[in-house]
């Protein structure tokens, strides 16, 4: 009896996790039509438009505007047609639709526009705090002697003047 009652509860595991891993992968179309209605195009744009910026201050001797046909429409098409098999590997096919259903929301649509903003104020709000946090971890490092006044480790050579090297004569 305990025999059968340990195969049967193997069994139902067995099924269930099967279940799992059968879950209904979500098709291309599903996928970009969750593309589409997360407005993932217009995120590439901005995306587009900020890499521009970047780059026109990584390299001054190239205009902002060359960068800016970085992700075109072909490109945003090409970079979409490779996400989709990142999203059908981690989304079944029911949450596909789920996300669908909810993008499509008052709320949803609330998500997507906000998101982008909500984002860049917590970067900078975060970015913010890491440099109070990393000065006042400094201030103390130096304060019990492991980094020096300059913020270097005392025993580092770059903590030292290098001597200069002598000229040898000829």
């Amino acid at each position: 009896m305990r025999k059968w009652v340990g195969m049967a509860a193997g069994a139902v595991l067995a099924l269930g996790t099967a279940g799992q891993v059968m879950a209904a992968q979500p098709s291309e179309k599903q996928v970009r039509q969750l593309f589409q209605v997360m407005h993932m195009e217009r995120m590439f744009d901005q995306m587009n438009s900020q890499m521009a910026g970047v780059m026109g201050q990584a390299v001054p001797c190239v205009p902002a505007s060359y960068w800016q046909g970085f992700i075109d429409a072909s490109g945003s098409q090409q970079l979409l047609g490779r996400m989709v098999p990142i999203y059908q590997h981690h989304f079944s096919a029911a949450d596909v639709a789920g996300l669908l259903k909810f993008y499509k929301s008052p709320l949803g649509q609330k998500v997507i526009t906000q998101m982008p903003v909500t984002m860049a104020e917590g970067m900078k709000i975060g970015q913010e705090w890491g440099r109070e946090r990393g000065q006042a971890m400094v201030r103390q490092l130096q304060q019990n002697g492991t980094l020096d006044a300059n913020g270097r480790c005392p025993a580092s050579p770059a903590a030292t003047t290098p001597k200069p090297v002598p000229k040898p004569d000829h």
